[in-house]
């Protein structure tokens, strides 16, 4: 008799101790505007996919890559701060 082991890999695949951390959802909470900014820079890159981008086209993917860097830089910024002894920046 063949055992089917991919069944039982589906069935315990969600159990309960498969849950974020609460450090990983903390993590995860940090790095939100990052996200949703990288989000909305794939958006607008996939708007100009299939045509020839616009002069809006143009100013909405610059304005999203700003934003996405603001949101990048400012996470390291305080990623560095929390890793500096003291709390000294």
């Amino acid at each position: 008799m063949d055992h089917i082991v991919t069944v039982q890999d589906a069935v315990t695949a969600f159990a309960d101790f498969m849950e974020p951390t609460d450090a990983e959802l903390d993590s995860i909470e940090q790095e939100m505007p990052v996200i949703l900014a990288e989000r909305d820079l794939l958006d607008a890159q996939i708007v100009t996919l299939d045509r020839i981008p616009t002069e809006l086209d143009n100013r909405r993917l610059r304005r999203a890559r700003r934003r996405a860097l603001a949101a990048r830089i400012a996470l390291a910024n305080r990623t560095a701060a929390a890793t500096l002894p003291g709390g000294a920046a």
